[in-house]
């Protein structure tokens, strides 16, 4: 079955993909802790109907929240925020007119984005890059959803080499399930429209991505296998091995090795340091090659001296 790639919808401008409920509370269930107090703002979030918004208003009181915002975006005219809070009289919530449309780059936005503490969303496909570098410029906490090809970006990359960002707990493989808009057309196999009539579609490729520490990112991969120079090859212009699947890193190897880009979900940056990508430090500025052959994209890794 065909799906819809996120690279497809960064194409065609279209970013109205709504989270289902069910993968938002599969993951927000490993941060509880985070929330205590805080104020939550889900910046690209349509209220009548983010799942985001449902999940943060129906867990108020679990999750212990202080403050909860939402904003809606519309191209072409003035949109709205929603917003609870709790106070010694009970919680409450209010809907707000803004002046400007909503974008997360809009003044309004960016004013309730520096009152917030942690920002929960599923951003806008075409703006990733642009979308992270504003929350990293706020030094913001959040957990949003991406393309796993993000790894691969100049702009993005650092962040994770660093342990500035790292990947989420629940996604690790297969595509997603999102509704989409009624206007949105259903024109590929992985479509579809549930039983109240919402359209959806599967979008291969999605990731969590983060900045609040969670348990999993410290538990080691356990690994088996033995270094030798037939299974695990040296590239031809890059002084590393090549290792085709994560569960097969050598444990007994000191070097560096070429580790496919699914390595990340299972970083632990006590055990592994990250080097860089392939194409960076290559001899040729190309993916790393076996007998004149390219591989996929390779994560450069190596043991830590811990």
């Amino acid at each position: 079955m065909k799906n819809i790639s996120l690279t497809l919808a960064k194409k065609r401008k279209n970013d109205k993909f709504y989270t289902q409920l069910s993968d938002i509370e599969n993951e927000l269930i490993y941060y509880k802790k985070h929330f205590k107090g805080q104020t939550v703002f889900c910046n690209c979030d349509d209220p009548e109907y983010s799942n985001f918004w449902q999940y943060f208003k129906l867990n108020f009181d679990h999750l212990e929240l202080k403050r909860l915002v939402t904003t809606r975006f519309y191209e072409t005219k003035e949109s709205y925020m929603l917003e609870m809070w709790k106070d010694e009289k009970g919680v409450h919530s209010d809907k707000k007119v803004l002046n400007q449309n909503g974008d997360f780059r809009s003044e309004e936005c960016i004013e309730l984005l520096k009152q917030a503490d942690i920002v929960v969303t599923n951003p806008p496909f075409s703006l990733f890059r642009e979308y992270v570098a504003q929350l990293i410029e706020y030094e913001k906490k959040f957990l949003i959803i991406g393309s796993l090809n993000a790894i691969t970006y100049k702009e993005f990359f650092p962040l994770l080499k660093n342990n500035k960002i790292w990947m989420g707990v629940s996604i690790h493989s297969g595509d997603r399930k999102f509704y989409v808009p009624d206007d949105y057309p259903l024109n590929a196999s992985g479509c579809g429209t549930d039983d109240d009539g919402r359209k959806w579609i599967r979008v291969k490729g999605v990731r969590w991505y983060t900045n609040l520490d969670h348990d999993k990112r410290h538990e080691n991969l356990l690994l088996y296998k033995k270094y030798n120079p037939e299974e695990f090859p040296k590239y031809d212009n890059y002084d590393a091995i090549n290792v085709d699947k994560v569960s097969d890193i050598p444990v007994d190897y000191d070097g560096v090795m070429g580790v496919p880009i699914t390595f990340l979900d299972k970083h632990n940056p006590k055990q592994f340091e990250i080097i860089g990508l392939d194409k960076q430090f290559t001899s040729d500025g190309a993916r790393g090659k076996l007998n004149g052959k390219s591989k996929y994209a390779r994560i450069l890794i190596k043991y830590t001296s811990q």
